[in-house]
């Protein structure tokens, strides 16, 4: 097993990649703090991993707050005794509007959820991994986080962000033993689509987004992206720092 005794967070842990993450961590030996604000698939989803080496510990929180994230790095390290792994999985989508029809809500929404979270997270998280020597933080950021037309506006500027994010954190504390890296998925089968922006799309702008579509060979499974999170998690990549791994199937080799 490639996590055993580790201890973990990860964030948006109630579906898709946070789930399949979270479920692949604990196979591995990990003791997996799994952080969601929807506590009852959340609470199912802990409840039904028993056939794990490790175990699920659920969380439950509104990451939209800089209080309940704080919190929640708190939370795991007090009843471990330490904190060996951070996932910053949880994010939203936005509506696919180009800025100059970006609202404030959802601009600002966006940006709390898909940057400050994290950053709140590591912030909490790296004095811990300093007093015990050694860290590692994998941020979930996108396609939209190296390219300018996967998303609209908002999403596309959250996802650069945490990607500045995790390059900065990577050199500043690599000497640490602190390691940091991002993946970037391209289409994955999740709910992301089910947010709430994504109820009221912008048609011309996801229109225009859509024109790059065709390139894409496949939709991708979250299980497949887990499969790299367990890689980056484990001392198989420990050499690997500050490096955004493009997860798309071979979309953007065109």
């Amino acid at each position: 097993m490639k996590l055993t005794n580790k201890v973990v967070i990860v964030t948006g842990a109630s579906s898709g990649i946070g789930k399949d993450i979270a479920q692949l961590y604990a196979h591995e030996g990990a003791t997996v703090y799994a952080v969601d604000i929807n506590e009852a698939r959340l609470n199912a989803f802990a409840n039904s991993s028993t056939d794990v080496s490790g175990k699920i510990i659920p969380i439950i929180a509104d990451l939209m707050s800089q209080h309940a994230t704080e919190y929640m790095v708190e939370q795991a390290y007090q009843q471990s005794g330490r904190l060996d792994i951070l996932v910053n999985n949880a994010g939203i989508m936005d509506d696919f509007s180009p800025i100059g029809e970006v609202s404030d809500a959802m601009f600002e929404q966006v940006m709390q959820l898909n940057v400050n979270s994290p950053f709140y997270a590591m912030r909490k998280a790296i004095p811990l991994f300093e007093q015990q020597g050694g860290g590692n933080i994998i941020n979930i950021s996108s396609l939209a986080g190296l390219f300018g037309a996967r998303a609209g506006a908002a999403y596309t500027a959250s996802k650069h962000a945490l990607i500045g994010l995790t390059k900065n954190t990577a050199f500043m504390y690599a000497e640490k033993n602190i390691r940091c890296n991002a993946i970037c998925p391209g289409g994955i089968a999740t709910d992301i689509g089910s947010g709430e922006f994504m109820s009221h799309i912008n048609q011309a702008g996801m229109q225009r987004v859509m024109t790059g579509i065709a390139g894409n060979p496949r939709e991708g499974t979250s299980a497949e992206v887990a499969s790299v999170a367990l890689f980056l998690a484990s001392s198989d990549a420990s050499y690997m720092n500050g490096q955004c791994i493009a997860l798309d199937g071979g979309w953007t080799a065109y």
